[in-house]
């Protein structure tokens, strides 16, 4: 049987190689499906400018002309900026046998192929989770983090989510959620979604541990980091702003993995725009706080090989 394509960029696969902390980066976010530009281009040059200057390599995860790739090489930002198909985790073998041109990977993917690549830290903005409704739509985004150990680094889950719901399925699947000198779970565009986080830990060392002394091999762990104080939305503007958003989507028949991306435009419309420097904002936080828990995580793996 023939393997799928994979490759690291040299970069990536340097550091890889190394021992040294890398950082994977889900590149959705720096699409206009994550973004409207020119902010999906400064959101990648922030976040990836934050893991430098810590000394951590970052690795933007994607699929260019069929191949997984963790890591990009000089001059190909450009097409994931540009690209228009996201790909989560069920989608890689397609992208593959179909060689897609560009694929921009989600949650899922990210893990997956940070997984492989034998990356231990991901940054994003808000992971997915259970929708809303009767119905109850469950992001893969939660299935990936139960089955690959990977922490994953997060303004908590998108706010206009079942939260209560969504952190039952987190439990009930085995990964550990953390809040990062914290002790809410943070609803991505405000610090506090109003339910307490299970454990809060306040050094990268500490998380790194919960990594290393998993119970269970294959299940990573979410490390939910607020929104930087002075970016926080106005709770009460953003539930009205949320519950028009939704309204509209329902409404519009939208429904399953076309949520997310419909409800994100219309808070940026219904806000006024203040969603997306707050988006920025808590990208280029969460990137700097996965860079110390990157570190962290080299560290005790340099101690663990020491004889």
């Amino acid at each position: 049987m023939s393997h799928p394509p994979f490759a690291l960029s040299e970069e990536v696969a340097a550091a890889v190689r190394d021992g040294d902390p890398v950082v994977a980066l889900e590149s959705t976010i720096f699409s206009t499906l994550g973004l409207p530009a020119p902010h999906n281009a400064e959101a990648l040059r922030r976040c990836t400018g934050t893991l430098r200057r810590a000394g951590v390599t970052p690795a933007v995860v994607a699929v260019l002309d069929g191949v997984w790739r963790v890591g990009l090489e000089p001059g190909e930002e450009e097409r994931v900026l540009t690209g228009e198909r996201k790909v989560a985790e069920r989608d890689l073998a397609v992208a593959a046998a179909q060689r897609w041109p560009v694929g921009v990977t989600t949650v899922s993917a990210t893990v997956a192929l940070a997984e492989r690549a034998g990356i231990a830290v991901f940054a994003t903005g808000g992971i997915g989770g259970v929708h809303r409704g009767a119905a109850g739509d469950v992001s893969a985004d939660l299935d990936a983090l139960a089955h690959h150990p990977v922490i994953t680094v997060c303004a908590g889950a998108k706010a206009f989510l079942d939260l209560p719901r969504t952190l039952e399925y987190l439990e009930t699947a085995g990964v550990p959620v953390l809040g990062w000198r914290h002790d809410d779970f943070p609803a991505f565009y405000v610090r506090s979604s109003g339910l307490p986080v299970p454990h809060r830990v306040d050094t990268a060392a500490e998380v790194a541990r919960v990594l290393a002394y998993r119970a269970r091999p294959a299940t990573g762990a979410l490390l939910t980091v607020p929104i930087p104080r002075e970016h926080e939305l106005d709770a009460a503007e953003l539930t009205a702003s949320m519950d028009a958003a939704l309204a509209a989507a329902d409404t519009a028949g939208v429904s399953g993995a076309a949520v997310t991306p419909y409800v994100l435009a219309r808070l940026e419309a219904e806000t006024d725009g203040a969603s997306v420097p707050a988006n920025l904002a808590l990208a280029e936080n969460n990137g700097a706080v996965a860079a110390e828990v990157a570190i962290a995580v080299a560290t005790i793996r340099r101690q663990a090989d020491d004889p």
